[in-house]
């Protein structure tokens, strides 16, 4: 390549840089939705270089949680922890029942599946696990392979010890070599964390061809049908959760707890929501969602190294709206009358699978086989509800990501651990002085 060309490429390679990785991923998902519309399956060529992308969300997945987690740690004193901790899980806790509820609300306001026809389907059955079974299931016999295996719960109870027991020793050490030896410790997960955002901007980087590819394909293979198949479903979900941003997070959480312009949270939280929408999977999208709560939200890691890792775990809320609207709908398809207590059988069993449901594509439908078991309705409504689950999933985990972020920023509120005038937060019109909410870029 000659000076010359080595310029041009350079110019426009600085061009390109400068505008914003939200509107180039933007651009991506609009361009491979309308590639996979016109080529149909040839588009499927392009499956690899998604599957690339999703492969190195998930290889971040495992080292984020450690040492952010870890890097939390170094800030909290057990009895902070237990603060941050009990905050944390209690807001998450709140969300998901008040998104249950809304979920039965418009299912029983708009009743979807009347008038639709059944066809039938293939369906996978889950039991239940019991409480038992769900408390010993989060202590792994094996820390090590727990991480090797993505058990994701597994290893932020095996971190959250472990970070526990560094920072008890340092406090209590009366010889300061073990004091120091802990501190370096701290010091090199720090250095890790540095290492890692750097490696998360470079995945996103890739990530403007990573949604271009897997848009495509995944248009390409199901069509575009794949959008307004059973639309009446699609549409009441797509109200629930609508109402549970607007009202919960939004309207409660950021302007009536934290007195923030919504639009400032939504612009820091961007990021992490377009990511969650396009792979839906609120594990893969940790990455770029904890890159959200520093660089934009100026959240401190006490608090988003505890409560992000195990948000992409435990909070599902889209999950819960999900699953609520699909059991009403299922009941209308069969010509059930659900009486009362079938409604409050739905509301405690949606809070509690809702929190127990893997944060990966497809297990929402998988763990809705619960509920119909508990009904007593046909499990063949799972496969007949599959056709639209890519668009489902896609919305839900988008309101996953979103509450881990606004439940991180009213914690951050209480415990003193969040700069609103930084970030976002610093400009009332909620956009950033350069106009990028690109990290370290």
């Amino acid at each position: 390549m000659s000076t010359t060309q080595a310029s041009i490429f350079g110019r426009g390679w600085s061009a390109y840089r400068s505008i914003p990785i939200i509107y180039r991923i933007t651009a991506a998902f609009v361009l491979g939705t309308a590639l996979g519309a016109v080529a149909g399956e040839q588009a499927s060529v392009l499956s690899p270089l998604g599957d690339l992308f999703l492969r190195l969300l998930e290889m971040l997945i495992i080292p984020i949680i450690v040492f952010t987690l870890l890097g939390g740690m170094r800030k909290l004193t057990p009895s902070r922890l237990g603060k941050v901790g009990g905050l944390t899980v209690g807001l998450y806790i709140v969300t998901t029942s008040i998104a249950a509820g809304i979920g039965l609300a418009v299912a029983n306001l708009f009743n979807p599946g009347r008038g639709v026809e059944f066809t039938g389907g293939e369906a996978q059955e889950a039991e239940p696990p019991g409480v038992t079974e769900v408390v010993l299931g989060i202590v792994p016999e094996n820390p090590l392979a727990a991480m090797v295996e993505g058990d994701i719960l597994g290893t932020i109870f095996v971190v959250i010890v472990f970070g526990l027991a560094l920072t008890m020793v340092r406090e209590a050490a009366t010889d300061r070599s073990v004091k120091g030896s802990i501190d370096g410790f701290f010091a090199f997960i720090d250095a890790g964390t540095q290492a890692l955002f750097k490696i998360v901007w470079g995945v996103l980087e890739y990530g403007v061809i990573g949604v271009f590819a897997l848009m495509a394909a995944s248009i390409g293979t199901e069509g575009l049908g794949t959008i307004v198949q059973l639309g009446a479903l699609v549409g009441v979900i797509a109200v629930g959760i609508s109402i549970h941003m607007t009202v919960t997070y939004l309207g409660l959480m950021i302007v009536g707890i934290l007195g923030q312009s919504p639009l400032a949270f939504l612009d820091g939280a961007k990021d992490a929501m377009l990511t969650a929408f396009t792979i839906r999977s609120s594990s893969g999208t940790l990455p770029v969602t904890i890159a959200d709560a520093e660089e934009n939200l100026r959240i401190d890691e006490s608090v988003y190294g505890f409560g992000l890792p195990l948000g992409a775990t435990i909070n599902m809320d889209g999950a819960a709206i999900r699953q609520a609207v699909t059991a009403v709908f299922a009941a209308n398809l069969v010509g059930v009358s659900l009486g009362i207590g079938d409604q409050v059988i739905i509301l405690f069993t949606v809070i509690l699978i809702s929190i127990g449901t893997a944060g990966v594509p497809g297990a929402g439908l998988i763990m809705l086989t619960v509920i119909l078991n508990a009904l007593g309705l046909p499990l063949e409504i799972v496969g007949f509800v599959a056709g639209v689950d890519p668009i489902l999933g896609r919305i839900a985990t988008m309101n996953n990501v979103t509450g881990d972020l606004a439940v991180s920023s009213v914690v951050g509120k209480w415990t003193d651990a969040i700069d609103f005038t930084e970030g976002t937060w610093g400009n009332a019109d909620g956009s950033q002085g350069d106009g990028s909410t690109m990290p370290m870029e």
